[in-house]
């Protein structure tokens, strides 16, 4: 079986969704439920025996070693993460918990349950450190996308705990062998995802008939991978990745923010006619130290693991309208009053949705 932090989340929940109608073996879920977990992430497979949900954090090493003691994982996949950019700006002691804190005892529990094992079970052993190519820093127009040789410069809060946690990653690796591989992806969209991030809020505002907030002048770049496709290469890396490697994940679909939401707002109006979503548009104070471009090289994991996205943005972009159309019971659960007064508070000028 496989052990997974924060499968409650939008990545980690498509990755055991995506496991289990596979058929793959079973999966322990570890998750805090924190704002951004919604147990409904996986109401259609929490009765099959192949799953189970555990609410703990990643940072209490007692209840980590119990489980890894007990069910005696192949794996970690380790999601668990505070991972909005915002948030972090506003409140940074969490970011530092969850990302640096929780992860290096994570770690070290594992360093230890793997220690203990067989020798041909300690071989195949791995530990999945997810993160985000946002550790990087920001690129300027036309230099070349990030490759795993790329300097680390994190320039948000946010950036900077995921930076330490892959450090932390490399060390208990290099120091004590553990079998680490660490991947760093773009930008994700698709189903679940929770409704502060770009794609979902500007869905959430449009089909609300509130104004869609766009930082700045909109022009931000980043590359767009569709969740399903991150999925499919984090199994790529498990089961043929090599320990104390990083790989990039990208989408090969680098847009502009703006683009993006004119992308959004021309399917919801073919899903809507009558309707122009695109006059909802309305700019915002741009975020601070807002990077101003990411992108991908993901020549290594193609190279080296045959893996290369299969979605192209704009039948991702609708295949993920489609789900929010058509799924308004989940939106409407995770977007409580926390929720709301998070978006008052962030977007001053736009009334929540």
């Amino acid at each position: 079986m496989i052990l997974v932090t924060g499968g409650c989340g939008f990545i980690g929940s498509a990755f055991i969704l995506d496991w289990l109608h596979q058929g793959r073996e079973p999966v322990v879920n570890l998750d805090l439920l924190t704002y951004a977990g919604h147990l409904g992430n996986l109401r259609e497979v929490d009765s099959q025996p192949a799953y189970r949900f555990v609410r703990g954090d990643i940072g209490d090493a007692d209840l980590v070693a119990r489980l890894l003691g007990q069910h005696r994982p192949r794996a970690i996949v380790h999601f668990a993460a505070e991972s909005h950019v915002d948030r972090s700006i506003a409140g940074p002691e969490a970011f530092i918990q969850t990302n640096v804190v929780g992860t290096t005892r994570l770690l070290q529990a594992a360093c230890e349950f793997w220690k203990a094992l067989p020798e041909s079970e300690a071989e195949a052993f791995r530990f999945i450190n997810v993160s985000t190519d946002e550790v990087f820093g920001s690129l300027q127009p036309g230099e070349p996308a990030f490759s795993e040789r790329h300097q680390y410069q994190p320039n948000s809060p946010y950036s900077a705990s995921k930076a330490a946690a892959d450090h932390f990653a490399r060390a208990w690796h290099h120091t004590f062998k553990l079998p680490v591989i660490t991947t760093n992806c773009s930008n994700n969209y698709g189903p679940r995802q929770f409704p502060e991030k770009l794609i979902p809020l500007m869905i959430h505002n449009a089909l609300a008939g509130k104004p869609l907030p766009v930082y700045g002048d909109g022009r931000q770049v980043r590359d767009w991978l569709h969740v399903s496709d991150h999925c499919s290469a984090l199994r790529a890396v498990l089961e043929h990745g090599k320990p104390g490697e990083t790989y990039n994940i990208g989408g090969r679909s680098e847009r502009t923010n703006l683009e993006v939401v004119h992308t959004v707002c021309k399917v919801l109006d073919e899903a809507r006619p009558g309707c122009r979503h695109a006059d909802l548009i309305q700019h915002v104070p741009d975020r601070r130290g807002h990077d101003r471009r990411y992108g991908i090289d993901d020549t290594k994991i193609a190279g080296e693991l045959g893996w290369k996205p299969s979605t192209g943005f704009e039948q991702g972009i609708r295949d993920t309208v489609h789900w929010y159309l058509t799924n308004p019971e989940w939106v409407e659960s995770v977007t409580s009053g926390a929720y709301r007064r998070w978006v008052e508070q962030q977007y001053p000028t736009i009334q929540a949705a």
